[in-house]
């Protein structure tokens, strides 16, 4: 499952003003990035990537929770795959 829009590159997509990256932590091995459109439009995720969030690089609050952590974005942007299994948010172009 991934419907976000495409950006210039490969792996490489846009991402909403509003949009949350929910990371699920897993000890030893690849997390999991769960990609909404916005977390208030209570909609199914948007996208999600296997991997880790390198970092974020874009306008952001960031919330602890007991799996990992949230990702709120406050400025549109454009989250990019770094190598293996690793993912740039920055802001978009």
């Amino acid at each position: 499952m991934n419907t976000l829009a495409p950006a210039d590159g490969e792996d490489r997509y846009r991402l909403p003003p509003h949009a949350h990256i929910v990371v699920y932590e897993r000890e030893g091995g690849r997390g999991l990035l769960t990609v909404y459109d916005c977390g208030a439009a209570q909609k199914p995720p948007t996208a999600q990537l296997l991997g880790e969030l390198g970092s974020v690089r874009a306008g952001h609050e960031v919330q602890s929770n007991p799996t990992g952590y949230v990702v709120r974005m406050r400025e549109a942007s454009v989250i990019e795959r770094q190598g293996d299994g690793l993912w740039v948010v920055r802001p978009a172009e």
